[in-house]
């Protein structure tokens, strides 16, 4: 994947790289391989940062002359969020989002359920909250996310 001359020479390779390389491996781990489609929706996932659905990078493919199927799609967003590189997010009643894992950023989200536009936010103060109520518990985290949803500033003046 990433040219091993490259980071000989001491040109390290970038982040995107380093998250293809970790992929492959965690392929090779489960006897699969990195194949056309799952290098054309891996590279379309990390081209953009925020949140997509499925059915969006399908569209987005076709629309870029690159064949991949939904059900391809699907099976390879599971595979990257197996893989820890995308965390897959329900922002909806039924609608699963995906959005590419940063190591060491968190954030949380709002949902607008007019436009369904969504905002991300990240709060020190409710970060040290939720870690003083866990350890009221005695419960150690794992992993956390909050979803507030709500109208968003520009249908709140519209009327929505």
């Amino acid at each position: 994947m990433s040219d091993p001359d490259s980071i000989k020479s001491g040109k390290l390779p970038s982040d995107f790289e380093i998250e293809r390389i970790q992929f492959e491996a965690f392929l090779k781990g489960k006897g699969l391989k990195l194949t056309k489609q799952r290098k054309i929706i891996f590279n379309e996932v990390f081209r953009h940062h925020g949140h997509l659905d499925a059915d969006s990078i399908a569209e987005r493919l076709r629309s870029l002359g690159k064949r991949a199927s939904r059900a391809t799609v699907y099976r390879t967003l599971d595979l990257l969020s197996e893989a820890g590189l995308v965390k897959s997010i329900r922002l909806g009643k039924s609608q699963h989002y995906h959005e590419h894992v940063h190591a060491g950023e968190h954030h949380d989200h709002l949902v607008c359920v007019s436009c369904h536009k969504i905002i991300e936010f990240y709060s020190d103060e409710l970060e040290n909250t939720q870690d003083k109520i866990c350890r009221e518990y005695s419960f150690k985290p794992v992993h956390h996310t909050i979803i507030v949803f709500g109208i968003c500033s520009k249908c709140s003046q519209k009327g929505d």
